[in-house]
């Protein structure tokens, strides 16, 4: 493949196309086993409902990174796409669809209305699949799974089944979160809790058979005073000892209720009185389990008030609530409102408040499941990224509830679970399997009906990293050995109990194995103003148009440039305009290079100088970047990229090597220099393909004729090393030298092209390969060694290495001792704290050998810094 012809600008549109389509017919996104290393991950499945936004960019540009370079490592590279189910959320989908053609999902039946959401999921579940690939996700697309696909909902029914049958999965009678929007049972971790501004109310309930006897509760809910069973206090407060067998009356129906006395009660909050609601409050439902007292139900699924609550039946709990709060006044029932804050359950997919509602659904007994997933965490099978989220899983694990599994809906695995006509239950397959055990039970086999609620979406995706690979369906296949357990899991922290611990519990007790070495947590996308971005607020820019205005690998880096690990994204567009103009810097470096005229000379010392630094630079930096990547210092790697090439390579490199203008006309650079400078180029180009797939391929085969298959996503990962520390530091401080010197002409006024004379007090520490990079950089004749500096000269230190600049008449005394003295005052007080340092006891005897190295050398500096000043001082007054 010969070099194509360079255009001017880089055009990212371009580029993405082209090489896209080049990678996927090449085939190196697939995967399959073979004698290399795997390196897996699975992608977090997106609901399939959904489209591109900002957190999925970040998630899956970091995952793309990770795959991208176990691919140039050699390793067999496996990125495994899908899309979740999402059941509460296509469903109602779904239903509004149906809804705008005029059909009732009630109306149509189960069969008819999956029908409609398999249609739907057929012509929109894979949009957001597709967007992924404009970002330049390198998934195996050939292995793209469906959380209800046949074999991965064959997974979860065996797995229902299998639990059952361990007395882990059961059915119970049990106050759960209701979602009477999306009219399902949802899961304890699905409740979104928000403080809200709400009223806390005052109610009086009289004593029955008293006129002017009253018990003061206060409320949140008073619309729940019609399902109130009973008045609790504690038995120890005496100003409630006299109540003791007495009963008060609930307002406004006036239901004789008993007063129950329990150590529950916390005698110091409110009135010391607490209604109890058995069939609205969960502990209420406890309180009234242990005292037998009655349950109400006033709640129709919908959140409308039910018969049992005797008035406004029909009508909304929150328009209940105001208007009995009214009534109440009006009778006589209030005492008193007061305004408060606090914290209401919300469903986290339709943001309905959660309603506590005794209901009869499927549970799994987390208890046991927990033990072992807590303790692959603990010991470090499993490392969470940052390491801070260990407390947080821990918490969670070491507090774990039962969790309910049923949702009532239609879109999802059907519970496998049949009922007789006497309620009698069979977890089996088919109908045909349970009729055998029902007739095996000696259990009538008439009316034989199948449970009609489906279960929770996660209670598929906790099997994702087994089932993807078919492990439910052959636990000995070839893909299940080679790619289990997977690699890295990159994921929300949000998500961490929903999904990553569920995940481990699945992996230990399908498997006996974790599902994944590393969890990557990465943070939250806010805005400017630090508030998450949502399409409800406005303030999320849609991802695709991003990438239109700054190209893919812009907004890749953009996202990157300040993600540390499990903390939040301070998004601002402007980061991508950063990745945009890296990408613009790049291109015209290499279009510098390439516009070079080549020849076979020898080579210049300060050249092979240059050539010998850069390449200790890469060495070292590809060292470095493989520490950062194996910390998963992602954000931290890229910056370390971004600097080798912006600063080390065309900062420094491409100027110290720069043929020289001779009469407007450029000179020729030799071809030793000009081929180590393409490798140069090769090296970091690979060095940042992960971050910039689509600008570094397009490089790639600008740079040189490739063979068909020679791509950089392919290309070998570069080797790292020490480098050469001495050649680095003496460079080092030739750059610091040419930086002082432009700053001595800027503040004179000085032109570059005026050559200047420079002397060094002493032996300057570079070789003369190095000087000659000064020279050339500066525009200074050669380096003279002085033992003082020449009358009309202005000092500077770089380093502990003091130069002067020889400007004779052009040197102002007075001003060049003021500028030594501030210089001074600011050495002299760095010097103090760190003296104070080193005069510490407990400092000295704790910390590491390095640090106090560190500050050793700090001191040392510091002085003979301020000895070269106080000299310079001297002759200047």
């Amino acid at each position: 493949m010969s070099t194509p012809e360079i255009p001017k600008r880089y055009d990212p549109a371009h580029a993405e196309g082209q090489w896209y389509a080049h990678w996927m017919a090449k085939g190196y996104f697939r995967s399959v086993p073979d004698h290399r290393e795997p390196y897996t991950v699975v992608i977090p499945p997106p609901n399939v409902t959904g489209v591109l936004h900002m957190g999925h960019m970040l998630n899956n540009t970091i995952q793309d990174v990770l795959v991208r370079r176990a691919r140039m490592q050699g390793r067999n590279a496996c990125w495994v796409p899908g899309t979740d189910h999402a059941s509460i959320a296509t469903e109602a989908k779904v239903v509004r669809l149906l809804g705008e053609q005029g059909i009732k999902k009630s109306a149509i039946g189960r069969e008819e209305f999956l029908k409609h959401a398999f249609a739907w999921k057929e012509k929109y579940g894979g949009v957001i699949l597709e967007q992924l690939k404009k970002l330049g996700a390198s998934c195996d697309w050939d292995r793209t799974r469906f959380t209800m696909e046949p074999d991965l909902s064959d997974a979860v029914i065996d797995v229902f089944i299998d639990l059952h049958r361990k007395g882990l999965v059961y059915r119970g009678l049990r106050m759960v979160n209701w979602d009477p929007q999306a009219l399902t049972a949802v899961s304890d971790e699905e409740v979104i809790y928000k403080e809200v501004n709400s009223k806390l109310y005052f109610l009086r309930y009289q004593v029955e058979g008293s006129t002017d006897e009253w018990v003061t509760i206060a409320t949140t809910r008073p619309e729940t005073i019609l399902g109130d069973t009973a008045v609790a206090v504690h038995p120890e407060d005496e100003r409630y000892a006299h109540l003791k067998g007495k009963r008060v009356l609930v307002p406004l129906i006036g239901r004789s209720i008993p007063v129950i006395f329990d150590t529950y009660v916390e005698r110091e909050f409110g009135t010391g009185a607490l209604k109890v609601t058995p069939a609205h409050d969960v502990n209420d439902h406890e309180l009234g389990k242990k005292h037998g007292i009655e349950t109400i139900d006033i709640l129709e699924p919908n959140g409308t008030l039910s018969a049992a609550a005797q008035v406004y039946v029909g009508e909304d709990r929150f328009v209940v609530r105001k208007k009995i709060a009214k009534e109440l006044e009006e009778k006589g029932h209030l005492v008193k409102t007061e305004d408060i804050v606090n914290k209401v359950g919300t469903s986290e997919r339709t943001d309905a408040v959660i309603e506590p509602r005794l209901s009869l659904q499927w549970f799994v007994k987390m208890g046991e499941l927990a033990k072992p997933a807590l303790e692959v965490v603990k010991d470090g099978r499993v490392k969470l990224h940052p390491q801070k989220f260990v407390n947080t899983y821990t918490y969670w694990m070491e507090n774990v509830r039962d969790w309910c599994i049923s949702r009532q809906l239609w879109w999802g695995q059907q519970i496998p679970a049949w009922y007789n006509e006497a309620g009698d239950v069979a977890v089996c397959r088919t109908e045909a399997e349970a009729i055998a055990q029902f007739t095996a039970e000696g259990k009538s086999t008439t009316g034989i009906k199948q449970d009609e609620d489906v279960v929770d979406t996660w209670f598929s995706s906790w099997l994702w990293p087994i089932s993807v690979f078919d492990g439910f369906k052959d636990p000995e296949n070839a893909d299940i050995k080679y790619y289990y357990p997977t690699n890295d899991l990159v994921t929300a922290p949000e998500i961490l109990f929903f999904w990553v611990a569920r995940m481990i519990m699945a992996g230990m007790e399908y498997r006996g194995e974790i599902p994944f070495k590393n969890v990557y947590l990465t943070g939250i996308v806010r805005d400017k103003l630090g508030r998450k971005m949502s399409k409800s607020l406005g303030n999320s820019p849609d991802p695709l148009d991003l990438i239109a205005k700054y190209g893919a690998d812009g907004v890749r880096t953009g996202m990157l440039f300040s993600s540390p690990a499990g903390n939040d994204l301070p998004f601002d567009e402007s980061l991508c305009e950063q990745g945009r103009n890296f990408s613009n810097k790049i291109w015209n470096a290499f279009r510098l290079v390439k516009g070079w005229t080549v020849v076979q000379q020898e080579q210049p010392a300060g050249n092979a100088a240059a050539v010998a630094w850069m390449r200790s630079r890469v060495q070292r930096a590809t060292a470095e970047l493989d520490g950062l990547y194996d910390q998963f210092r992602i954000s931290e790697a890229l910056m370390t990229t971004y600097k080798l090439i912006w600063d080390d390579l065309c900062s420094w490199y491409l100027e110290g090597i720069k043929p020289a203008f001779v009469d407007g006309v450029a000179q020729p650079i030799d071809a030793a220099t000009y081929e180590a400078t393409i490798g140069l180029f090769e090296d970091v180009l690979c060095l940042l393909h992960p971050y910039m797939p689509f600008l570094t391929e397009e490089l790639w085969h600008h740079l040189r004729e490739r063979k068909e298959g020679e791509d950089i996503i392919v290309a070998a990962w570069p080797k790292g090393g020490a480098g050469d520390a001495r050649l680095e530091a003496e460079v080092q401080h030739a750059f610091d030298l040419v930086s002082a010197v432009r700053n001595t002409r800027n503040e004179r006024g000085m032109s570059p092209k005026e050559a200047l004379d420079v002397q060094v007090k002493g032996a300057a520490p570079m070789r003369t390969s190095v000087a000659v990079l000064v020279n050339k950089l500066a525009n200074v004749g050669a380096l003279h060694a002085v033992e003082k500096a020449s009358e009309g000269s202005v000092t500077f230190l770089v380093g502990t290495t003091e130069y002067a600049i020889d400007l004779g008449s052009n040197v102002d005394a007075a001003a060049e001792a003021k500028k030594a003295e501030e210089e001074l005052g600011y050495l002299r007080g760095f010097l103090a704290s760190v003296d104070k340092k080193l005069s510490n006891e407990r400092f000295v005897n704790g910390a590491p050998p390095q640090v106090l190295e560190n500050e050793r050398k700090k001191k040392a500096d510091a002085e003979a810094k301020i000895k070269a000043l106080e000299e310079r001082l001297a002759v200047l007054k």
